[in-house]
């Protein structure tokens, strides 16, 4: 990215939440906070020093799929950061002292969760819409399961999925290519390969979770079955949940929010998985209004599928294509969209046909999605807070089909 003094470098493996057996639920997180707790070489000071000496900075996450370690540093230090990267990741010592204190510092994490009601409710959203498979449980874990992981378990699961071919290295921003590939072959050219266990696919089974609790706030959080990555309906479910929910213009926050005063804050999105997909619309409410909000976001989108303009339709695609252009403005954006896009479909579609899948969509195609959504998709909803008038799934059901 000329221009740019800064790099972003990581290595994203493609294994998640979803990959855990039942009784292994949390470890893929455990792992990704273990990682930076020493290496054969370094300790875990010496590998925050080794970034932050410096001026970098480096992280990890986990989602359902995917597990990435990343730093961002400046251009002249890429080298050092891959070094760190691949370090943390095929050398973990899993000391048995740190695991303790890093048990601890996740059950701490936990905690914090179940004190955020607007984050907890899509954890609990996700069980909801897929009970008792991977894909429902928690990326976090229970911290009963958390409380017992010891070295063993955490060997087992890098033994399983952190082979070669479960790996992608990716760098953007002020970075050599050819530099990088000489040195990943060095770190990496030796690795033997990994057959993973096989993955449970996800099925949808849709149910209801109500915790009634002494909040301010009732959390709403209601999920559609949606598209998979390589479902043709992919591009015409983002932008149906864009123009439904996805900025101030959109249609939930003009309806619900600013002609009725119903809530402060309303979204919808879309998100996809391997082998399903969600479209989420979430709001949170006072306890007197929680009956009308929830009924007026059914008729709302059952409404989509009559009367959504071409307008509208328009403004959504336009608002997916400048974010999607002005987030690959940053390195930690591009090396993301890259590394996810390898896992996805094995290659990185370039911005032109993403751009023009995307204008493909037609006002008459989010109609017909919109109505079919109404007419049979599979529905989840999570209710967190004082939240004993919200009107049951059931009821949601047959307003939404009626």
């Amino acid at each position: 990215m000329p221009g740019l003094a800064s790099a972003t470098i990581g290595v994203w493996v493609m294994a998640g939440g979803r990959n855990e057996r039942p009784e292994q639920n949390g470890i893929a997180h455990f792992l990704e906070h273990m990682a930076f707790k020493g290496t054969k070489t370094r300790s875990a000071l010496q590998i925050a020093e080794a970034i932050e000496d410096v001026g970098g900075y480096i992280n990890a996450y986990t989602s359902r799929e995917m597990t990435a370690y990343y730093a961002r540093v400046l251009g002249a230090d890429v080298p050092l950061a891959l070094d760190v990267i691949s370090d943390i990741v095929l050398n973990p010592v899993f000391d048995q002292r740190e695991i303790e204190v890093e048990r601890g510092v996740i059950l701490q994490e936990i905690g914090q969760a179940l004190d955020t009601p607007d984050d907890i409710i899509f954890d609990w959203l996700q069980e909801a819409a897929y009970p008792d498979q991977p894909m429902g449980r928690t990326i976090l874990g229970p911290s009963e399961k958390v409380a017992r992981f010891g070295r063993e378990d955490l060997s087992r699961f890098v033994g399983e999925h952190y082979g070669p071919g479960q790996m992608i290295l990716a760098a953007a921003g002020a970075v050599d290519h050819d530099t990088i590939v000489r040195q990943a072959e060095a770190i990496f050219g030796g690795l033997s390969a990994v057959i993973q266990p096989g993955q449970e696919g996800a099925l949808w089974s849709g149910s209801e979770r109500r915790e009634i609790k002494d909040l301010e706030q009732a959390h709403f959080a209601l999920a559609l079955e949606g598209p998979a990555y390589g479902d043709a309906d992919l591009y015409t479910a983002q932008v149906y949940a864009t123009a439904m929910g996805g900025g101030m213009s959109s249609r939930l926050f003009q309806k619900i929010r600013e002609e009725r005063g119903l809530c402060y804050t309303i979204f919808a999105q879309a998100g996809a998985y391997e082998d399903t997909g969600m479209v989420t619309v979430y709001a949170g409410t006072s306890e007197d209004e929680i009956a009308a909000l929830a009924g007026l976001t059914i008729d709302e989108l059952k409404r989509a599928a009559d009367d959504m303009s071409e307008a509208e339709v328009a403004r959504a695609r336009a608002q997916m294509k400048a974010g999607m252009l002005m987030g690959l403005e940053g390195a930690s954006s591009r090396a993301e969209r890259m590394a996810r896009n390898l896992a996805i479909y094995g290659r990185v579609p370039g911005l032109e046909e993403v751009s023009a899948r995307i204008d493909a969509v037609t006002r008459e195609a989010v109609r017909d999605y919109a109505g079919r959504l109404a007419g049979g998709a599979k529905t989840a909803l999570a209710l967190y807070g004082p939240v004993g008038a919200a009107p049951e799934l059931e009821a949601l059901r047959a307003r939404l089909a009626a």
